[in-house]
């Protein structure tokens, strides 16, 4: 009997950050993040999706059953991506306000998180942004995401040795690694949550 291998489904992930700074740790965590879906992960498809041209939410912008423009065109990214990978700095204990804007446009009816597979990563001081990934968890019962439970990705960015550059990007080996299984194991959840697994 001879096995057949075939090649994963190709899986679409649409990556966010909650840190509107260019030269933010957690952006710096998902340009890692496509670098090694690029280079080393076989069946990831990312994108990076600009949460900035989202306006506050403001139902009084839908007008005819229609959101603003750049809020179709996000609601559209997320519905046709198959999971999220979202970076989360954490702000008083919580997520970002520009993350939270952007969760809150894509759970209007219809939502278009539903049903998703997504993992998170954050950095910042103390506690590296763990306390933002369990609230973030938290909304993400009600508009219906999966989360992958292990691995966890929360890095303190402060603490020697240096894990950034001046620019914000990820240098330290060791995490970029850590990154890597969190992304294999947001592949291996999209897959199966798809029945492809």
């Amino acid at each position: 009997m001879e096995a057949v291998v075939g090649a994963k489904p190709v899986i679409k992930v649409a990556a966010l950050c909650g840190s509107l700074r260019k030269g933010s740790c957690n952006r710096g965590l998902i340009r890692t993040a496509l670098e090694i879906s690029k280079e080393s992960i076989n069946g990831i498809q990312m994108e990076y999706i600009d949460i900035s041209p989202l306006p506050m939410l403001d139902t009084d912008l839908e007008v005819g059953g229609k959101f603003p423009p750049a809020v179709e065109a996000f609601r559209q990214k997320i519905l046709d991506s198959d999971s999220i990978l979202f970076a989360s700095p954490e702000y008083n204990y919580s997520v970002t306000a520009p993350l939270k804007n952007a969760i809150d446009w894509a759970s209007r009816p219809p939502n278009v998180w539903g049903d998703k597979a997504a993992a998170i990563v954050s950095a910042g001081g103390g506690f590296g942004g763990a306390r933002s990934q369990y609230h973030l968890r938290q909304i993400g019962i009600y508009i219906d995401l999966h989360f992958i439970n292990k691995p966890e990705f929360y890095l303190n960015a402060f603490q020697p040795p240096a894990k950034f550059d001046s620019d914000g990007n990820l240098i330290d080996p060791a995490s970029k690694d850590r990154i890597k299984e969190v992304l294999l194991a947001l592949q291996s959840l999209t897959l199966r949550l798809r029945g492809k697994n």
